[in-house]
């Protein structure tokens, strides 16, 4: 989630006293065309360091948290699957020095296809890891090699039924719909196969051509072209159709899960619940109005002798209640009226009457939720009942 607008440096702390923690791991071993998150391609005499100055950040942030009620970790990056055992070992037990987690707590680590062996599975089965994400994107490998993708279809496939074979039940997989040059037959090749592999979880977005990325300069230089919106649309309506026929509920606008295994560490994202963020790049929220943001810069985050460097933004009101609308409206609960101040109750429904009267907006008691038809403009929606 990113930051709005206004930031300012301070060492102000963002104190959770609940919520999940996320750790940032900003390795890959190769950068995709269309990715624009924080990493960073540095060897592996860079990864220490990283994982020395993760558990200082822990030790110095860990009042920020209540520790004996820790629900969810997750573990993302970069490629988690590029540190060494050994190094997440560490981590791991840096987490149990640091924090306690729930008994039932969600652990979700993030893997490339081509890190996942069967020795590397059973060493996470030595770990509290019982989550385990995995970015196909797709099961065309002309479509991956396009992409920069280091695996191939078979790899992920593979991937998937290691997991499976040493007990994980709980996998998530991402796909990418709208590749330049992408046919409807693929996407439904992409669709038929994840489905068949009978993961509980999938994640699914809408290619995005982000400023600073190889992607949005192909773009820029004519070198592609983005697909019609009409396809795109298509391509997501089959998703849904499947995904339903399938038996997963369709619980926020880009996941997909079988009944109980929604994503609960994600899900702390849209409903408003404070979490702790830690690594370089790593974004922190109290629940409140105070957010805070890592540095992206490995460097500095490896350098730093007290707090790692950072930015803290105290939301306004107005800004506060933006995020609510956006991030209430992507899920399928939908946004409750009760969350808003009078004022703002009142402002969101005058701006939302158009949408209600056209149906895609549906008002349920005290609740405000996207119909199906609106789910297709659904930033164009959010926009218009933003400040």
């Amino acid at each position: 989630m990113s930051i709005p607008v206004s930031t300012r440096s301070s060492t102000r702390s963002v104190v959770t006293k609940a919520g999940g923690i996320y750790i940032h791991v900003p390795f890959c071993r190769s950068r995709c065309i269309y990715c624009d998150f924080y990493s960073t391609t540095y060897g592996t005499e860079w990864k220490q360091s990283y994982v020395n100055a993760l558990k200082h950040e822990m030790q110095l942030r860990r009042a920020e948290v209540d520790s004996s009620r820790v629900p969810s970790l997750y573990i993302g990056g970069g490629t988690p699957s590029q540190l060494p055992p050994t190094l997440l070992t560490e981590i791991f037990q840096s987490i149990n020095d640091n924090f306690t987690l729930t008994k039932d707590a969600e652990v979700t680590i993030e893997a490339n296809p081509d890190d996942v062996t069967p020795d590397w599975v059973d060493f996470l089965r030595q770990t509290p890891v019982n989550r385990i994400s995995m970015g196909v994107q797709t099961f065309s490998d002309a479509l991956l090699r396009f992409l920069n993708r280091r695996h191939t279809s078979r790899q992920a496939i593979e991937a998937v039924q290691y997991c499976q074979n040493a007990g994980y039940g709980n996998i998530s997989l991402d796909l990418i719909y709208g590749l330049p040059g992408q046919s409807f037959k693929e996407w439904k090749h992409d669709v038929q196969q994840l489905l068949a592999l009978g993961v509980p979880h999938l994640s699914a977005y809408a290619l995005s051509y982000e400023e600073g990325t190889n992607l949005f300069k192909m773009l820029q230089e004519g070198h592609v072209a983005e697909v019609p919106d009409e396809l795109s649309f298509r391509m997501y309506e089959h998703l849904m159709d499947e995904a339903a026929a399938a038996g997963m509920e369709h619980y926020e606008i880009s996941n997909f899960a079988k009944p109980g295994m929604y994503a609960r560490h994600n899900s702390s994202y849209w409903n408003n619940s404070p979490y702790l963020g830690l690594g370089p790049g790593a974004h922190s929220y109290d629940g409140g109005n105070i957010r805070r943001a890592n540095n992206t810069s490995l460097k500095d985050y490896i350098q730093a002798t007290d707090d790692v460097p950072h930015q803290i933004e105290v939301l306004t009101p107005e800004e506060k209640y933006d995020e609510l609308v956006m991030t209430h409206l992507r899920t399928a609960s939908g946004l409750p009226l009760g969350l808003l101040t009078p004022k703002q109750k009142c402002y969101c429904l005058q701006m939302a009457e158009s949408h209600i009267h056209s149906g895609n907006l549906v008002q349920e008691g005290d609740v405000l939720r996207l119909s199906r038809k609106g789910i297709f403009i659904s930033n164009s929606i959010i926009s218009d009942l933003m400040y």
